[in-house]
């Protein structure tokens, strides 16, 4: 199995609904955030996929919540946008246009992030 991994990043506030604790009132966080798509096979010059594809690709989804009130974005009106949520979000988004998508991982600091992966 070969597996690939780009890494990308963008900046938006969000608030946790139904959350006791600092995170219900509105913040931010510089968000990074990991694409992991893998095969077992090769293509015909030996590649998974070309790695500007996936970047493209994941700028593009990542393009819409950039700078963005996540809470107002359609998805999270219904969602909390919390870390795991946003990650799913990424993930469905991408699986469309990478069928060899295998995680997204989001990083809301240094410390702590959340993975999203179907299996």
């Amino acid at each position: 199995m070969y597996k690939l991994k780009v890494e990308s990043s963008f900046s938006s506030a969000h608030n946790l609904r139904g959350y006791k604790g600092k995170c219900e009132d509105l913040h931010g966080h510089n968000w990074k955030v990991e694409l992991e798509a893998g095969s077992g096979n090769l293509d015909k010059i030996g590649m998974v996929l070309d790695f500007k594809f996936l970047k493209e690709a994941l700028n593009s989804v990542l393009n819409k919540l950039d700078h963005k009130y996540l809470n107002r974005i359609a998805y999270f009106k219904k969602v909390n946008p919390t870390s795991e949520n946003i990650a799913k979000y990424i993930y469905d988004r991408l699986r469309v246009k990478i069928p060899q998508i295998i995680s997204v991982t989001v990083w809301e600091s240094d410390k702590a992030r959340a993975i999203y992966y179907e299996g």
